[in-house]
């Protein structure tokens, strides 16, 4: 099913900066990249995925300065993500140090957010983003392995 891109929005995956995108906690085989990058992401076969625990903490600098407008996560039923927390402009976030900061925004995805619908972001706070911090806190089984298949950011630069 094909997700609806708001009007007057694109997709900000030309904007990202590849060389700086990391990914704490992924495991190997299992990168980003499965769930960001444009022809991956739409493989269902590939999947961004957890190792040592169900957080994932992604962080995704662009080329410039965007405004980001609505995210989209799929992911299956029972790991997919639940509790996911947006950041802007943070270097060098860790686990360690995720909860020292609010988030510019909080989702708690429902199983049906999860079939690749846009959720609408807080637009007031995602104006001038340099770099976007994603904190996958926990999933919908509370599984120790969190799987997501597509990350899509929606906005305009």
């Amino acid at each position: 099913m094909a997700s609806v891109i708001p009007r007057s929005q694109v997709d900000l995956v030309d904007f990202v900066d590849w060389r700086g995108v990391e990914c704490l906690n992924q495991k190997s085989g299992h990168a980003i990249e499965n769930a960001l990058k444009q022809g991956y992401r739409e493989d269902d076969g590939l999947h961004l995925e957890s190792d040592a625990d169900e957080q994932i903490l992604i962080y995704i600098p662009f080329t410039q300065v965007v405004k980001l407008h609505s995210i989209v996560i799929k992911g299956p039923d029972e790991e997919g993500p639940r509790t996911v927390k947006l950041f802007t402009n943070k270097e060098n976030m860790g686990f360690s140090n995720v909860n020292d900061y609010p988030p510019n925004d909080s989702i708690v995805m429902s199983q049906d957010d999860l079939k690749a619908k846009a959720i609408n972001l807080k637009y007031v706070k995602f104006q001038n983003v340099r770099s976007l911090t994603i904190f996958i806190e926990d999933n919908q089984g509370g599984n120790d392995i969190s799987k997501v298949q597509k990350i899509a950011l929606y906005g305009t630069t």
